[in-house]
């Protein structure tokens, strides 16, 4: 077991974990119902304990959801089974593209970019911190050109204490923007548990440059 895993499983098997509303992200829910039909290879970047790759799987697309914890994976697995949904959850690093493409086994050669949606609730604004090169190396690898990408960060203009890492408009477009074109980037609220508001944060949607 990594440090990285130790790290994100006790803070799921302690509950210290703010973000995991068990509320399926509002913002995926307008992004998703913004298109008609919209269908095919979904890949959620940081899934926590599935709440929202479950909701992706229950509107009809094929899902892959990683996280480095696996006591959140093992949650999910649950959920996805108690709804009767398919997820294939995976335990990765998702700043290393070769772990990613180690736990999608022999999956890995036909799932190189060949996802439609990317969806990243919370994984980005730690990510950059730890290696961003690597986090963006694995974006690289997943994103087909015009792949949609949805992500939600913490936002500075939050004065609110604690709260999920905050990252500046002028970071995002910066150390995405060489592989993204951004569509829109406004202002949200994350939504904690029983529904109270959370944390002000960025909600950033782009499409892969080709």
């Amino acid at each position: 077991m990594t440090s990285k895993t130790a790290h994100w499983d006790h803070r799921y098997q302690v509950g210290d974990t703010p973000w995991d509303s068990g509320i399926v992200e509002r913002e995926l829910v307008r992004f998703v119902k913004s298109r008609t039909n919209w269908t095919g290879r979904a890949f959620e970047l940081g899934c926590g304990s599935g709440t929202n790759a479950v909701y992706l799987a229950k509107t009809g697309f094929e899902v892959v959801a990683a996280d480095c914890s696996t006591t959140a994976l093992s949650r999910g697995s649950e959920l996805a089974a108690a709804v009767g949904v398919s997820v294939n959850f995976i335990a990765a690093d998702l700043c290393s593209v070769a772990d990613v493409r180690r736990a999608l086994g022999s999956d890995s050669a036909k799932l190189e970019r060949s996802f439609s949606l990317l969806f990243d609730r919370g994984c980005f604004h730690c990510a950059r911190k730890v290696n961003l090169t690597g986090f963006l190396e694995t974006l690289d690898w997943l994103a087909a050109p015009h792949t949609n990408f949805l992500m939600l960060c913490g936002n500075p203009n939050d004065r609110s204490e604690g709260g999920p890492p905050r990252v500046s408009q002028d970071e995002v477009r910066s150390e995405l923007g060489g592989l993204f074109e951004f569509v829109s980037i406004y202002e949200f609220h994350f939504e904690d548990r029983g529904g109270i508001t959370g944390p002000l944060g960025w909600a950033c949607e782009m499409i892969r440059r080709a």
